[in-house]
Parts: C-alpha cells; structure tokens; sequence
C-alpha cells in the first residue's frame, strides 16, 4: 500500500497537470488581467466603503452591521455637497462591479490549473497561500454574485443582502491584499521579462506556450492554439464594454435609460411627471391608498408637538430644487422637486436650525429602511425638502405620496416615502 501511495500522482481528471492544454495560460497572460482587476477592484471597494459612510451609521437606527466592531470605522460625516457625489460612487461602484465579470472570468479561467494542483500544500507557507487563495476566489464569487442578485433584486439567499455584503467584503479584501503582496513582485519580473508588445502582436499561428512556471500555470502538454492572447483579452475586454454598455443607462437620465438591460429599474414607468425609477412599490410595502387618503397627518416630535395635514403643509412657504436620488442598486436620476423645507419642520417642533437631525418614519409595515435618520446638517441645508409634489405634479402612491422627503447626497432609502412621523429628538449613537 506504502509503495502505491509513494507512486500515485493524485486524483484522475483536473488534478493531474496534463488536464489544462491551453497554450495560452501561463504568468504573462495571469499578470495583465491581474492588473486590471486590481486596479478595477481597489475601484469598486473604495466606493463600496463609501457607500457605507454615506449611510450615516452614527445615527440612530441607521447602521445595517450593529455588530461590525473595528471594522466599522467611520471617519467622517456625510456632507450634503456635491449633489451628485453618491450617484457617482453608486454608479461606478455596481456598473464598474458589471464590468468585471468577463475580467474575472477570464482571470479564474488563467489560474484554474493552480486550484486543483495536487497536493493541496507541500509546505506551511504554501499552505497559507492556498488558503489565502480559497478565500480569494470563494470571496470574489460571494461578493459578485450576491452584488448581482441585489442589483436585480432576486433574493434567493436566505440572508440579509446588507450584512453579508458588507462583513464578506471585508473577508475578501483581506485575502485580496495578502494574495497582492505575494504576488506583486512576480507580477512586475514577468511583465518586464516578456513586456507588452510581443504577446499582444502574436496572431495564433505565432503563438507559443509560455515557458514553465513554478505556480504550474503553463501546460505540460499544451494544444495547438485556437484563439491568440490579444483575441482572448479582446474577447474579454469586449465583454467588460457590452456589461458596462447594458448597465450603465441606470446611472444617467435621456435615450441611455432604454439601454439599461440588465437593470430591473431601467425600465419606463408610463408617461407624465412620475415617470422615473420606482425601487419599492406601496403594494410591496402594505402602504395603501386610505392610509394616505384625506385622514392623513403628519407628526412632529420636539419640545413642541403638532400634527399637520396635507393642506397644512401646502399652505406653507414651498421651494423647488433639481436633486438627484439615487440607490445602492446603482440607478440614479434628477427630478425637480416642491416641498417644504425640513429645517421649517424642524423650527414648527421648536428645534434651533442646525441643532439636532431627525429621525423620519414612513407608513410602510414590512421591509428594511421604514425609519431613516439624518443629521443636523442634512437637516439644516436648505434643500432638504419634506416633498409634495415632483416635476410640478402631486407625488404619485409609488413615490411616497402624500409626502416624503429628499436629501440632497443621501443614499435613495433614506429619502423615506410616505412619511408619517418626523422625530427631532435624535441622540447620535
């Protein structure tokens, strides 16, 4: 038996080296989608973690990882200007994520001989590296997929979408940055050994296996080639533009919108003022159009209480700004909206503008985000409107009518819909 184990070369199949015949793998293809996704990931967790301040965790009710500990830092508070900072942030980081795909299924393609090499692990430090890429590549599918599946609103895992984005994030990165710092310095001999030129002008009948590697990337019995490195990272390259051409519409209001196939809210919304992005419908939420009917109030919470009615409100000085809202999802638009100011709201509650923030309630009865708060600075910008009407016409059921509030920069959930309470007596966390 001592003797048989002494001579077996590990499981038939994808475990053996002769499997993997494709002339192409090899470093120098590895090194340059390895470039491209680093510089296309550091992209998109940058302004992931943005997404995560814009969220304001700080105030109460808002943070969606209450038990995150140091991994939650926060450095600084959400600023009300630019406008169209989290459309941007949002934009890049679910459209650049899109993108990716065809890059990341090319760069798993390059490597897939190293994740069945047989043994596991002839060492510690090689064992630490597999598992570091275990993590790796269990994390980028974990976060591209759940990240999709969000975008196009298929919740099928049994999960918060919230939570488990966020803490798988963080595993990721961690397991991204070791896996850069070994392999940087391999990454940067081979790309100044071979260059750029050279593979990227070979056509298929000059291209030639690379030659051996010790992560057993280049194939011991390789096949004729069918396809040259430059056609393969065109392929790929062609893919990441027909991903970004088919999401990005989501992000930009005109033609482009029509575009947006892979976005569930590209779609039209029929004609007239409320003809924009619904992300969660009244029905969805148990809102209903007698809640919202004539009987309908406001409440104000502060050192003075009132309730207010749709009338009321209208009666009150009224202003109209152009804002975008825009959503984790990725869409985003700009619709001019009339509402009264939440810093008038605020001073009807007997609060000193720019003291204290508010927590707003919607009437929704199921789902996440039916309170949000906002900071005293949120609070105070001008353009901070309790909304009534959108494009000159009364808000439609499905965007919050009879009221709900716009923030100049805030995340879309927390320009709560159907507002029903409006609490100034907020205590940052």
């Amino acid at each position: 038996m001592a003797a048989r184990l002494k001579g077996w070369n590990g499981p038939p199949g994808p475990f053996r080296p002769e499997f993997w015949r494709s002339p192409l793998r090899g470093p120098w293809l590895t090194s340059v989608l390895g470039l491209v996704l680093l510089a296309g990931i550091t992209l998109v967790a940058i302004t992931g973690l943005v997404s995560y301040a814009a969220y304001e965790p700080r105030l109460p009710g808002n943070d969606t990882t209450p038990g995150r500990g140091l991994l939650g830092f926060y450095l600084f508070d959400w600023p009300t200007d630019p406008i169209w900072l989290y459309r941007v942030t949002q934009g890049v980081h679910v459209v650049g994520g899109l993108t990716l795909v065809p890059i990341l299924l090319a760069k798993l393609w390059s490597v897939i001989p190293k994740l069945f090499s047989w043994p596991p692990a002839r060492s510690v430090a090689e064992a630490v590296e597999r598992a570091s890429l275990l993590l790796l590549v269990g994390g980028a599918v974990f976060q591209f997929v759940t990240g999709i599946l969000n975008v196009q609103l298929f919740y099928v895992f049994p999960f918060s979408f919230y939570p488990a984005h966020f803490y798988g994030a963080w595993i990721f990165l961690a397991a991204f940055v070791v896996h850069v710092v070994i392999k940087m310095p391999r990454v940067i001999h081979t790309l100044r050994t071979y260059g750029l030129r050279d593979h990227l002008r070979s056509s298929v009948a000059d291209t030639r296996p690379e030659p051996p590697d010790p992560d057993g990337l280049v194939a011991v019995d390789p096949a004729p080639p069918t396809m040259s490195r430059r056609g393969l990272l065109t392929f790929a390259g062609g893919g990441s533009l027909i991903m970004f051409g088919l999401s990005v519409g989501q992000c930009v209001d005109g033609p482009l919108r029509r575009t947006a196939l892979l976005a569930p809210h590209g779609r039209l919304y029929g004609p007239g003022p409320n003809d924009f992005q619904v992300n969660k419908t009244a029905a969805s939420l148990g809102v209903t159009a007698a809640q919202t009917g004539a009987s309908w109030r406001l409440a104000l919470v502060g050192p003075q209480r009132m309730q207010l009615s749709r009338e009321d409100l209208l009666a009150m000085p009224l202003h109209t700004y152009a804002l975008p809202i825009a959503c984790v999802e990725g869409w985003s638009t700009v619709q001019t909206w009339t509402g009264v100011r939440l810093a008038d709201l605020a001073r009807l509650a007997g609060i000193r503008s720019g003291s204290t923030g508010v927590t707003t309630r919607s009437l929704q009865r199921v789902g996440y985000f039916g309170q949000a708060s906002l900071s005293a600075a949120q609070v105070a910008d001008p353009r901070s409107l309790l909304a009534l009407r959108v494009n000159g016409a009364d808000l439609s059921l499905d965007h919050g009518f009879p009221a709900r509030v716009i923030v100049p920069n805030a995340p879309g959930v927390h320009n709560t819909k159907w507002v029903r309470e409006l609490d100034f007596t907020q205590e940052r966390s």
